[in-house]
């Protein structure tokens, strides 16, 4: 459940997130204030799952700190077994995405309709001024009686 780990492409490699893995696993149970054994459980049921060293060490970041946290204080507190709490981890990483997606159709649909503003304005700023509206006249039973002038040489 490590969410958004994959992409840092442009970061400084350098720069301290709280998503980077730092953390050995007896000082991430330290931190959490849970068991070494408990996290390594963790892992295993796909609760927490930090990121891996090339000799296969785990590292914790401060988020995988939170997490534990927040699994410790679901189980004990309230009383939700580690299935149900996996659950809910899932459905909030769910949730997480579908409002990270939402956000990216909003910029689109903004970006989408000042196109379009921009569009109708080329439009109407290409409208001939020489033009004048035509208007219907009504159509009246009066009579109009024309003569035409009488030109020159008649």
């Amino acid at each position: 459940m490590n969410g958004g780990r994959g992409g840092r492409g442009g970061r400084n490699p350098y720069e301290l997130t709280e998503e980077t893995p730092v953390y050995v696993i007896s000082v991430a149970a330290q931190l959490s204030g849970l068991h070494p054994q408990t996290l390594r459980q963790y892992d295993r049921l796909g609760l927490v799952s930090p990121d891996r060293t090339a000799g296969r060490g785990r590292r914790y970041s401060a988020r995988d700190i939170d997490l534990l946290r927040t699994v410790q204080q679901l189980s004990q507190d309230e009383g939700i077994n580690l299935a149900g709490i996996k659950r809910i981890i899932e459905l909030e990483n769910q949730v997480a995405a579908l409002q990270a997606r939402c956000a990216e159709l909003q910029d689109a649909v903004d970006g989408a309709a000042a196109a379009m503003q921009q569009r109708e304005a080329a439009v109407h700023a290409s409208y001939r001024r020489d033009l004048v509206p035509y208007q219907q006249v009504q159509q009246t039973s009066a009579l109009v009686v024309w003569k035409p002038k009488r030109g020159r040489g008649q």
